[in-house]
């Protein structure tokens, strides 16, 4: 993928095509949908900005959005929250969120391509099991092991590519949460995670004022998806809704990885 970020001339997203800026504009709404119950649309966004920036620049592009997404997201949601599963999950998390840094600091841009793939491509194919199967997460016991696996997967997930929603949204039906409370947790839990990786993406150089100026822009379509996406999750099949961006975010992540 062209290393497109560092490039901007002022003003800035003139070097974007027409079909570019409208995917991004509408994976900035995937952001807000994504948070308002639909996880397996978090992939969406992270596949476009990967595309169109580069794997590791979108990061720094698309972490202030996801920001933006949560406060949304908490003042939308947040009323029903289990804190008692944000503290569970908090410290394993940030453990993978560490490891995650240091990862990125030392991948270059084509294994950290094909990485972002290769997580993309199989955190679709758990959300395909999920639609598949979705009693078999009923019968994962409700571990501390578990809770440690998931949330150290999900802090590495987070750091790499922004695309934790599914692995979080695993434990929290594995645990058998009710729908909105499962929202509003999801939705505490990645406003304290974001924030927290904000100066670690800076200190990595990924955070500059032309990807700030270019998430800004995009983030107004941020609150278009909350709105749509609460409208969506009493209205709309869940499963066929996933299903048919799951199988676009599948092709994408393969072209992540190289093989066409």
């Amino acid at each position: 993928m062209p290393d497109r970020l560092p490039q901007f001339s002022e003003p800035m997203l003139s070097n974007l095509s027409a079909l570019e800026f409208t995917l991004l504009f509408l994976g900035a709404m995937g952001i807000g949908i994504s948070k308002s119950g639909f996880p397996g649309i978090s992939m969406f966004h992270v596949v476009v900005y990967a595309s169109i920036f580069g794997a590791k620049e979108s990061t720094g592009v698309l972490l202030p959005m996801l920001v933006v997404g949560d406060f949304f997201a908490i003042k939308v949601f947040g009323r029903k929250a289990d804190w008692g599963q944000v503290r569970r999950l908090l410290p394993p998390t940030l453990v993978g969120i560490l490891v995650g840094w240091q990862m990125m600091g030392v991948l270059d841009e084509t294994i950290f391509k094909r990485l972002v793939g290769t997580i993309i491509l199989t955190l679709t194919g758990v959300q395909v099991i999920r639609m598949w199967k979705p009693g078999w997460f009923d019968k994962v016991p409700h571990s501390t092991a578990f809770a440690i696996a998931l949330g150290f997967l999900a802090g590495v997930t987070t750091m790499l590519a922004n695309a934790a929603g599914p692995v979080v949204a695993l434990y929290l039906i594995a645990i058998s949460l009710p729908k909105w409370e499962l929202i509003g947790t999801a939705a505490w839990l990645f406003l304290v995670l974001n924030v927290l990786k904000l100066p670690l993406s800076y200190n990595l150089g990924l955070i500059t004022s032309k990807s700030l100026a270019v998430g800004a822009l995009m983030s107004t379509a941020i609150p278009i998806g909350i709105f749509s996406g609460r409208w969506l999750v009493s209205r709309v099949p869940q499963t066929l809704f996933n299903g048919i961006l799951l199988a676009f975010t599948a092709i994408a992540a393969l072209r992540l990885i190289g093989l066409f």
